[in-house]
């Protein structure tokens, strides 16, 4: 029988958004519980902070820490997001939008995408994006809250948020140590580690101090100073599917006559792709590229050649691997965020992974022997969530139709993993949708990549044809007619901002 004896001490090393979510989440969770929470990070480091898109799921953990979504936004210069547009991944020139949304109505047990693809043979010309409220909102500039009371599918969309990371931190930080999580400012320079087991026992600090604890988190970043330095968990290395392994970013100020979208942009350029996120007091931009392509003078050229507005800082550069590590929980230590992976953020999928690593920490919480078990499960829960991702991210470089750069034509030549190939090949004999445990990313997300790189199926449901062509024209007409009233009838996003969430000054 494992041990009872609960754990009383959890270290933290390493601050920015991934320490400072788990500590916020360990001391809500753990407030009725004798646990003492200590998280160390140094001021002389600093963090990547780049990263400042989410996907819906965001939301839910506001909630799960009490915090009102607009509270937050006001704290951090927070915007709203809608989607991300694509812009240049399937060719030059052609652009697609990655909704939160879903796309039409059902025929009963027909599935929307096979109606409209019988009225699109039918010589029907109207787009998927006509039949989502959440594209036609994202375009138009336009922005509330889904109305509680939709009665189709075409009128459901969600909306997540952009952020400042750094002051999404800070919000954090202060949550955190109103609730008696303490915080040390200093570097670690030793982990120390009990000779019989290999579980870590302490740390110790350049102050000369030493930190015990029971549980270490590891939110030391790309360093993985637990995970990797002292244990040594090894790596999935998945960078001959995303060889991307570079990335810089420039804040700019908005430009004049900025329309204030409620998206996220990604265009794709030779070597990779550029963001633009947009939030209330400035535009953050990034450049994902392949150091075998570019340089990092020139990518820092060619995103500053994209920026629309004043640059406001210095370039940060940030390298990486696309992959995880092998234990993201090994013996007495999970590591959560960088430390434990990435996955580059085309898909705004870093922040969620620190949501669910978290997640799934609360769920198989240990007493203090870390149960081996406990540590298996939570392992292959969150590689499942690692590959499923990966294989999402890696669709957009396959299906890519692009004629410039050796990266692109390398990535459409590239073998796909067996996961991912089983989920096009039954989409394109009849438009099925293939779904796996641990999807990250549901029906209408592959819906909307399969559609934006023009991938079709061979034949739609043979059910399709049981209703009467005219009465299709007619219903989608119908859909098509309310999207675009009701997302002109929305306030713009810059007005539902100044009303609801703007920024606090100071």
């Amino acid at each position: 029988m494992g041990s009872r004896e609960p754990i009383r001490s959890i270290v933290i090393v390493g601050g920015g958004t991934s320490g400072w979510m788990t500590a916020a989440s360990l001391a809500q969770r753990l407030a009725q519980r004798d646990v003492r929470i200590t998280l160390v990070e140094s001021s002389a480091i600093g963090t990547i902070g780049v990263g400042e898109a989410t996907v819906p799921a965001i939301r839910s953990y506001f909630a799960s820490l009490g915090l009102d979504a607009f509270e937050v936004m006001k704290a951090t210069n927070g915007s709203f997001k809608l989607g991300i547009e694509f812009d240049g991944w399937r060719e030059a020139g052609h652009r697609f939008f990655h909704s939160f949304g879903r796309y039409g109505l059902p025929g009963g047990p027909v599935e929307f995408h096979h109606i409209w693809q019988r009225l699109r043979e039918a010589g029907e010309p109207w787009p998927l994006s006509d039949y989502c409220l959440g594209d036609a909102m994202a375009y138009a500039g336009r922005f509330r809250p889904q109305d509680p009371q939709a009665r189709g599918d075409f009128l459901i969309y969600d909306w997540a948020v952009h952020f400042d990371a750094g002051l999404f931190a800070r919000l954090l930080r202060g949550y955190a140590e109103q609730r008696g999580v303490t915080r040390i400012d200093a570097k670690v320079t030793e982990v120390v580690q009990q000779p019989e087991t290999g579980f870590v026992e302490r740390v110790r600090l350049d102050s000369g101090a030493e930190v015990a604890g029971d549980l270490f988190i590891d939110c030391s970043g790309f360093r993985g100073l637990l995970i990797q330095g002292a244990l040594q968990a090894g790596f999935n290395d998945w960078s001959h599917w995303l060889p991307c392994d570079r990335a810089v970013a420039i804040p700019c100020r908005h430009p004049q006559n900025d329309p204030f979208l409620p998206l996220t942009r990604s265009k794709a350029m030779t070597a990779g792709w550029t963001w633009r996120i947009p939030l209330q007091h400035r535009v953050g931009n990034g450049y994902v590229y392949a150091s075998s392509q570019i340089g990092d003078d020139e990518a820092e050229a060619a995103l500053r050649a994209e920026l629309d507005g004043e640059a406001m800082g210095e370039p940060n550069f940030v390298r990486f691997t696309a992959g995880h590590a092998k234990k993201l929980w090994d013996r007495n230590v999970v590591a959560i965020g960088l430390s434990g992976g990435f996955l580059e953020p085309l898909e705004s999928t870093s922040i969620t992974l620190i949501q669910v690593g978290i997640d799934k920490l609360l769920q198989l919480f240990p007493n203090r022997d870390c149960a081996p078990a406990l540590a298996e499960e939570y392992n292959r829960r969150a590689g499942l969530e690692y590959e499923r991702i990966r294989d999402f991210i890696i669709l957009h470089y396959w299906a890519n139709k692009r004629q410039d750069g050796a990266l692109w034509r390398a990535c459409r030549e590239m073998e796909i993993p067996d996961t991912l190939r089983a989920k096009y090949e039954a989409w394109k004999a009849r438009g099925v949708f293939v779904r796996y445990d641990h999807d990250s990313f549901f029906d209408p997300s592959w819906l909307c990549m399969w559609d934006g790189f023009d991938i079709r199926p061979d034949a739609y449901d043979p059910f399709t044809d049981n209703f009467p062509l005219s009465d299709l024209t007619s219903v989608c007409a119908n859909m098509r007619r309310d999207v675009k009233a009701i997302a002109n009838d929305a306030p713009s996003h810059a007005d539902f901002i100044r009303q609801y969430c703007a920024a606090k000054a100071g």
